[in-house]
């Protein structure tokens, strides 16, 4: 194990909204192969029937790019051919800028606790409301989108429906959650915000290639707790409430966003209550 003591000496958020600047599709499972049915429908709340943001898609897709910024070898596979970066040993692990931030399968040498946690973000008010009253969607909440596959050798076009929620979407509670265990971790978590920043330049779900997917990281806000009190909740003054911060006006703060959370967030050993 790379530590045999876990102390978790603060945690650090990032929350905001997440605005779908082109359509978005993170797609779901098909209820029925019946006549009509959309080729690849969204997923939706199974409660609500609207659409929302997984936190395991932001949160995977933000992995995936921060290990090609990285530069990590895909060693492990996770089915269909698809392979991440992940460290087996403790020695690579202790190293290493992605498994650190995203963790690592329990049952490995290099196993500890994760420290970054995603919340899924489902569609704001706002965005409800203008959806269902006013924009002419084919389904509640949703476009689609017609595409053609084309055969390279016949040429022959095979159409298929793409849904997707419309753009200019807005989805709130967004939150990103890190775990501080030690000091490193404080500047560790820089690297979550830059990882949004290369999603921002990038697609979340399918059809990126294709335009879908380009989305913005609104509203942002950056608060914390320690340790020693962990009922009070700190806001970094230079996100206040009612503005509009992105990911890179964050970034472009950065040295004083670490100072901040040096001084909020102390490495001191758990101080019980007194009685």
């Amino acid at each position: 194990m790379p530590n045999t003591t876990v102390d978790l000496y603060g945690r650090v958020f990032v929350c905001g909204s997440i605005r779908a600047v082109t359509g978005l599709h993170i797609g779901g499972s098909p209820a029925a192969l019946a006549i009509g049915a959309l080729d690849n429908p969204v997923i939706r709340d199974a409660l609500t029937g609207r659409p929302y943001i997984p936190g395991s898609s932001v949160r995977g897709k933000m992995r995936s790019l921060w290990e090609k910024m990285t530069g990590r070898t895909q060693n492990w596979p996770i089915g269909r051919g698809v392979k991440i970066h992940i460290c087996e040993k403790e020695a690579a692990y202790n190293e290493c800028p992605v498994c650190q931030v995203y963790g690592v399968p329990g049952q490995l040498e290099a196993s500890f606790p994760t420290r970054l946690v995603v919340r899924d973000a489902f569609l704001s008010d706002e965005s409800e409301e203008e959806l269902r009253l006013r924009a002419k969607t084919d389904y509640p909440y949703t476009e689609v989108k017609w595409e053609a596959a084309i055969d390279r050798v016949t040429s022959a076009a095979v159409p298929r429906q793409m849904e997707r929620v419309p753009a200019d979407t807005v989805f709130q509670g967004f939150e990103a959650a890190f775990s501080i265990y030690e000091e490193k971790d404080l500047s560790r978590f820089l690297t979550v915000l830059e990882a949004m920043q290369l999603l921002e330049d990038d697609y979340l779900g399918g059809l990126g290639s294709r335009g879908s997917g380009k989305i913005r990281f609104e509203k942002l806000a950056v608060l914390c707790r320690k340790r020693n009190d962990y009922g009070a909740l700190a806001r970094w003054e230079e996100t206040p409430e009612g503005s509009n911060l992105g990911v890179q006006a964050i970034l472009n703060m950065k040295a004083d966003l670490l100072k901040w959370l040096e001084d909020n967030i102390p490495l001191e050993d758990y101080k019980a209550a007194a009685s």
